[in-house]
Order: structure tokens, then C-alpha cells, then sequence
């Protein structure tokens, strides 16, 4: 039945410890499966050698990670996670001994390419003459000098007479060139590290060079270090491929997955017992999976431990989906709810057309829609308010608020407004009540079904009777027998029956005074339809008023697309308001538990670095 959710499956697997990551990987594939076990314990916080394996991954990644090749992308392990993680690190600890050396070589000519670069690009953009650099860095032994790399914009602190400075302003940085007494330059560097100051070094290369071949040196330098960062980038790449680096980062992305997403298991010597849950109609699709896969298991689907709470699963065709998070934006129904998602697949188009309707504009979004879906799941809803937005607009005889482009086949909103208000007013009706039979259902689902017809029908009665009073008053002498209905079964069994009756009395009638209230509500779908209806009008006659007929098309163009944007943004609001607050609020709890699939174990993983951090 599509209007009631579904629980999960319990199943139970029991496979070779050997085939447990493959059997693990078969079942997540699906999107379907969701691990858990009594002890609700984790297997990082249980295996204690699987922690030790992550912590000495995690500081081999700090030392190595931004010099590491990309993981290997298939997934082919055949061993115990203890294995798999203990055959990876060996292969790192063998691949960080040969290329520490090589890592700390091409670190340390990093940090110096980077103070070359700085001192070029002083030398390229300065605009005023520079003193010799090699000889202010170079001073000694009584004076030294400094360059520093300062903020942009940023300022020196005030300095003495006996330091000679230059401020020298670059497209990116500030640099400050400075000549004094060394103990004097010493406090210097003190005080500019708090500014975020940066002192340049003249690397060891560049020491022994004369102002005229400073520049030249600077730059064969820098080509030198490029060609050798190139050398020994090809050195790891040979380092990584010897040692199978790849395959073992993979390996160690299967351990932090393993760690993270799977609970404890029960293990014996020979076997792994895989429990949990699954939203598949018959676990079919987990049996097949496992087979497909070449794994040798037993795979059993038993009632629940009754100590667990049960997922529950929504199962709707395609086409209501998109619907379903109206629903979860209060929870998920509980196993005795009702899925609204079928019936708003309907309502909530119908609500959005009515008040947005405009065959050219729904269009429009149609295909933001189909535009959109591929990245956005919600965009399908727009799909579904497009193409009621162009029925109503049909009836509305309204195409990018222009009417008579298209003859109304059944009014125009501006010239009857009552009857839009009456239909936004019997609508609603039907939506309250929907919601009321909804309310009877789960009744029956849990068992009350007696206990409703005793009492709350009595409210149904009374909330008939005073919508009927439209028609014939008469009908209004309904109402309190409707609430005495609602009194009598509320009274019925209790023990002290005098108070019940006055506390079920002023239940009833707020109630009933809720409903009316929250019926009156859907009255702004048809105020809404008036105002979409006043707003294009409006856009017609400014655009009518201008001379220039381009510029008239233009502002016909500008006005709709301000209508989509801001008018359908409200609409939007509008329309899920009252499905929230005036629909959800008769039967919808949210007291259910959505399932958590189990998600594929990754390629490799994520490291925060990058070679710049170096």
C-alpha cells in the first residue's frame, strides 16, 4: 500500500573472514544495506590493531601524503582487514625509507625557490633604484642587513636613526630593505614577526655573486631547481611503482572504511557473522549480489533483535520521490503513519498551479527543472509546478502574463475573484479532511480504530456540519452533537468523569476551532492566484505606457522574469506552509528512523594537504 511505509529487513550473513571487505563492498553497492549489531560498538574502537594501523597511516600521510600517488581504484582484497592493513604499511614503511631523503631534498629546495621568487620579483617591480642586494644581505660583521617580505599595505614599526631603510612597494607584497648595527636589527626581526613579517634569506648559491651578475645567477638558480624538483619527482614516481604505493593506499582506504562504517562483528576463527538491515523487498538483490561477487555464504533473513529500532522504508514509485521530502522535513512516518508522499504528489502541484498560473512562465520552469535535476534533487519538484503552472494557465488563458494570446478556457482570476477565494476555501476543505481520514487510518493501522470511532469521529462530525452550514444552516444544530460524540468517548472509562468532561469539552472545541481556522488558511490560494493575476496586469500597463516598442518587449521580458523568480519563490513558501501546517499537523508525527546506508568503500582517504603547506 503506498500510503504506508514499510519496515526493513533483518538479515544475517555469515561469511569466511577472508572474503568479509569483498562481502562488506558487495552489500553496499546496492545503497540498500545498513550494518548493526547488539553491542552497538564500533570496530575502530574494538580492534585495537586496526586503531594502531589508522594512527601510523594518519602520520605517514602528515610526512608523505601530498608526495603520494593517486590510489588505485579497484577494489580486490581477499584477506581479514588485519592482513590487508598490515600488507599496505609494510609496503609504506618500505617506500618512506627510500624516499625521505628524497622528500626532504625537494622540500628544502621548495622553501628556497620560494625565497627566489620573492627576491625576482623585488628586483622586477621596484620602481626606485635598489642598493646592491648581495651586499645588504651579505653585511658584517658589525652591521647586518635584512629584506623582509611585508603584508600588503602592512607598516613597519618605527625605527631608530641608526638603521638605514628603504620601503620598496611590489604589485603583490611590500618589501622593507634595512642597514644597521646587528644587535639593532636583531630587535627588529623581533618586532616585524608579530606584523606577519617575512625575513628573505640569500640562499647559499647567490652568496658569492656581484651585483652585475646577481639577477642572472638568481634566475639559472631557479632553473636549476626546477630541473632537479623534475628529477626527483620521477625518482618517486620509480619509488612508488616498485613498491606498489597505489594499491597500498587503496588497501588502507578499505581499514579506514572498515573502521569507520562497520559495527562490531561476531568473529570466530574461520567465520564473520554480518548482521543488519535492508530496504530490499525480499533480499533478493543482497543474495544475488553476494553471488555475483564469488563469495561462498549463508545468508538468513530472522526477526529483529526487539531491542533495536527498526528502519523504516518508503517505497513509492519514481514519480512521487521527489515528494517525499516534504514529508522528512518533519521526520520520517513511523511504521502505524501514513506516507503523505503520494497524495501530495498530487496536492502540491495542484496548490503551486492554481496560484502560479501561467502556461509561458511554468514552462520556464520546466525547464530550469530539467535543467537542474541531474545536480539537485528538488528540482524535480519544479518540474511538477511547471506543468501544473501551464494547465492552470490554459484555464487562465494567461502566456507570460499576456491575456488573449490564448483564449481562457475557464476565466480570468481578475474578473471573477470570489470564485477563486470559494475554490481556494473548498479545496482546503478537502485537504483537512484528507488529513482527518488519514488520522482514522493510522487508527485502524494501530489498533485504535474503536477508540477513534468513539471520540475523534465526533470531531468530524462537528467540522461537516459547520462547513455545511454554507448550504443550510441547519446543519449547525450538528455541531453539538458532534462534540458530544467527542465527550461521550472521551468520558467513557474515565475515573474521574466529571473533570474529563470539562477537559474533553474545551479540547473538542479547540479543535474544531483549529480546523475551521486552518481551512480559512487556503483561502490565500486563491488571493495568491489574484495577485499573480494583479501583478502581470500591472507589468502590462507600465510596459503598455512606453514609447519605444523594443523597450516594451524588454520591460515585458524584466517584469516576468521577476515574476518567476520572486512570485514563484513565495508561491513556493506557500504552498509547503500549508502542507506543514495545515495538512501534516491532523496525522504526521515523524517518529520513524530513516535507514543509513552503508556507503562504498572509497578509492583513497582525504588528506587536507598540499605541497604549498610544505
Amino acid at each position: 500500500m503506498l500510503l504506508r511505509p514499510v519496515k526493513a529487513l533483518w538479515f544475517e550473513v555469515l561469511v569466511a573472514r577472508r572474503d568479509l571487505p569483498s562481502a562488506l563492498a558487495s552489500l553496499a553497492a546496492g545503497g540498500e544495506v545498513e550494518l548493526e549489531s547488539q553491542e552497538q560498538a564500533s570496530a575502530a574502537q574494538l580492534a585495537p590493531r586496526l586503531r594502531a594501523m589508522l594512527e601510523e597511516y594518519g602520520h605517514l600521510a602528515q610526512r608523505f601524503g601530498i608526495y603520494w600517488p593517486p590510489a588505485a581504484s579497484a577494489f580486490e582484497p581477499a584477506a581479514e582487514p588485519e592482513s590487508i592493513g598490515a600488507g599496505a604499511l609494510t609496503r609504506l614503511r618500505a617506500w618512506a625509507a627510500v624516499a625521505d631523503p628524497l622528500v626532504t631534498q625537494m622540500q628544502q629546495l621548495a622553501h628556497e625557490r620560494i625565497e627566489l621568487t620573492y627576491l625576482r620579483r623585488l628586483l622586477s617591480q621596484a620602481r626606485a633604484p635598489l642598493p646592491p642586494l648581495d651586499r645588504i644581505l651579505n653585511a658584517g660583521p658589525v652591521l647586518a642587513g635584512r629584506i623582509y617580505l611585508l603584508e600588503k599595505g602592512g607598516e613597519p614599526p618605527p625605527l631608530p636613526d641608526t638603521i638605514l631603510a628603504q620601503r620598496v612597494d611590489c604589485l603583490e607584497h611590500g618589501y622593507l630593505v634595512a642597514v644597521g648595527p646587528r644587535a639593532q636589527l636583531e630587535k627588529l626581526d623581533e618586532g616585524l614577526s608579530v606584523l606577519k613579517a617575512r625575513r628573505l634569506a640569500l640562499p647559499a648559491a647567490l652568496q658569492a655573486a656581484s651585483e652585475q651578475d646577481f639577477s642572472p645567477r638568481l634566475e639559472a638558480r631557479l632553473t636549476q631547481i626546477d630541473r632537479t624538483r623534475r628529477q626527483l619527482d620521477a625518482q618517486l614516481s620509480a619509488c612508488s611503482v616498485e613498491h606498489d604505493l597505489a594499491a597500498a593506499l587503496a588497501d588502507m582506504a578499505v581499514i579506514g572504511w572498515f573502521a569507520e562504517a562497520v559495527p562490531e562483528l561476531v568473529r570466530t576463527d574461520h567465520f564473520v557473522r554480518i548482521t543488519g538491515w535492508t530496504s530490499a523487498a525480499r533480499g533478493e538483490q543482497l543474495r544475488s549480489r553476494l553471488a555475483a561477487a564469488g563469495l561462498h555464504h549463508l545468508i538468513h533473513f530472522a526477526a529483529p533483535p526487539p531491542q533495536l529500532l527498526r528502519p523504516i522504508v518508503l517505497r513509492n514509485p519514481r514519480w512521487v520521490r521527489p515528494f517525499e521530502a516534504f514529508a522528512r522535513l518533519l521526520g520520517v512516518p513511523g511504521a502505524n503513519e501514513a506516507d503523505p508522499s503520494v497524495l501530495l504528489a498530487v496536492l502540491a502541484p495542484l496548490m503551486f498551479g492554481f496560484m502560479f498560473g501561467d502556461v509561458g512562465q511554468g514552462g520556464v520552469l520546466v525547464l530550469a527543472g530539467l535543467a537542474l535535476r541531474k545536480r539537485f534533487a528538488a528540482a524535480e519538484l519544479l518540474i511538477a509546478g511547471g506543468v501544473a503552472a501551464m494547465v492552470f494557465g490554459c484555464l487562465f488563458g494567461s502566456v507570460f502574463a499576456q491575456e488573449g494570446l490564448l483564449p481562457a478556457l475557464w476565466l480570468h482570476p481578475l474578473q471573477a475573484p470570489l470564485t477563486l477565494l470559494e475554490i481556494g476555501l473548498a479545496g482546503g476543505s478537502v485537504v483537512i479532511l484528507l488529513g482527518l481520514a488519514l488520522d482514522a487510518l493510522e487508527s485502524y493501522w494501530g489498533g485504535e480504530a474503536k477508540r477513534w470511532w468513539a471520540s475523534r469521529a465526533g470531531l468530524v462530525v462537528s467540522y461537516l456540519a459547520a462547513l455545511g452550514c454554507v448550504a443550510d444552516r441547519r446543519a449547525v444544530w450538528l455541531v453539538p452533537l458532534g462534540l458530544a460524540w467527542y465527550c461521550a468517548g472521551e468520558v467513557a472509562g474515565a475515573k474521574r468523569r466529571l473533570a474529563q468532561l470539562g477537559a474533553s469539552l474545551g479540547e473538542a472545541i479547540e479543535t474544531l476551532l483549529q480546523l475551521l481556522v486552518n481551512t480559512l488558511s487556503f483561502v490565500r490560494v486563491g488571493a495568491f492566484a489574484l495577485a499573480h493575476a494583479g501583478l502581470a496586469a500591472a507589468i502590462n500597463a507600465l510596459c503598455a505606457g512606453i514609447g519605444p516598442r523594443w523597450l516594451a518587449i524588454l520591460g515585458l521580458i524584466l517584469g516576468n522574469a521577476v515574476l518567476i523568480l520572486i512570485e514563484g519563490l513565495v508561491v513556493g513558501i506557500q504552498t509547503t506552509r500549508l502542507v506543514l501546517f495545515e495538512f501534516f499537523i491532523r496525522f504526521l508525527r515523524g517518529s520513524g528512523r530513516a535507514l543509513k546506508p552503508l556507503r562504498a568503500p572509497p578509492v583513497a582517504i582525504p588528506l587536507q594537504l598540499s605541497r604549498e603547506s610544505t
